[in-house]
């Protein structure tokens, strides 16, 4: 067990760490560029290529949506009443809360502890996660709602895509399957050594504080994604991948959201930091007990 969880972990966190590694050595790295790479381009081509070779049934998709949905609902409850508590700013902190970091961590940790099979489904949460945090999450940070982003996002027509694909049984003509596995290949690299050149310039602030929300973030979104599970009846992998995905500390983006629109992003940065690196503990000790 101890060498399955070291194989899972350290190429995850080695990536980060070479990404770290990087900033501090003052290596030049447009986050910007490669983010924008990531997220229009290798994003789409990984969902639309790993639903092309691992195809879950219409059912399992169905189902991991609809956890993945009441995940979100039972992590704005209580994190609205986290918030309400300590008397924190709810559209700093908010999509801090509700949106994990599905992306750069959960998609290559899913893929190293269930294979192929759990990536299809993670994926399913990365593609939620997203729109959320580009519709939703910056709905709150911004105070208003902007549908026409959605517009904007490739993801949104990839997920299209992979739905008609699930549902009407559709696979890709073998050049065009073997062109987006090439492209989506480049995704979870570059989003680990991304994650790492981001966290260090970011300036967090209130460490203490964020370390208190940081806790909230990971474990109680482990202990929603079991309750989510049990109550669905979910199998063993669909289970996996969404604890694995809801268990993520917070997302990079909702520091960026948080410096767009003026709303606290140095004490964001410390929630991001903090809850990162409580992932280190959180992330195998998550793997052995539950998973």
């Amino acid at each position: 067990m101890l060498l399955q969880l070291i194989s899972i972990v350290v190429p995850v966190f080695g990536a980060i760490a070479v990404g770290f590694a990087w900033a501090r050595l003052e290596r030049p790295f447009d986050v910007a560029t490669v983010t924008n790479l990531v997220m229009y381009v290798g994003t789409p081509c990984l969902l639309i290529s790993t639903l092309d070779q691992v195809r879950p049934s219409a059912q399992a998709f169905g189902a991991m949506a609809l956890a993945t949905l009441l995940c979100y609902l039972a992590m704005a409850v209580l994190a609205l009443a986290v918030l309400k508590l300590t008397g924190l700013d709810r559209r700093s902190f908010l999509p801090a809360m509700l949106f994990p970091n599905t992306g750069n961590m959960g998609l290559s940790l899913s893929l190293f502890t269930f294979g192929d099979a759990g990536l299809a489904l993670a994926i399913v949460t990365f593609a939620m996660t997203a729109t959320g945090h580009f519709t939703v999450g910056a709905a709150i940070s911004r105070g208003s709602l902007e549908p026409k982003g959605l517009l904007r996002m490739p993801l949104i027509y990839a997920l299209l895509v992979g739905l008609a694909m699930v549902f009407l049984d559709l696979t890709l003509p073998l050049p065009l399957g073997r062109g987006l596995k090439l492209l989506g290949g480049l995704t979870i690299p570059l989003m680990l050594i991304a994650l790492g050149v981001s966290l260090s310039r970011l300036r967090p602030r209130r460490l203490p504080v964020a370390f208190g929300l940081a806790l909230v973030r990971i474990v109680g979104g482990c202990a929603i994604a079991l309750a989510v599970s049990a109550l669905l009846g979910l199998p063993p992998l669909a289970r996996g991948a969404l604890v694995m995905q809801y268990s993520m500390p917070v997302a990079v983006y909702a520091y960026l959201f948080a410096m767009r629109f003026d709303r606290n992003p140095d004490e964001v940065a410390g929630l991001v930091v903090a809850s990162t690196a409580l992932s280190l503990v959180t992330v195998p000790l998550t793997i052995w007990l539950f998973l």
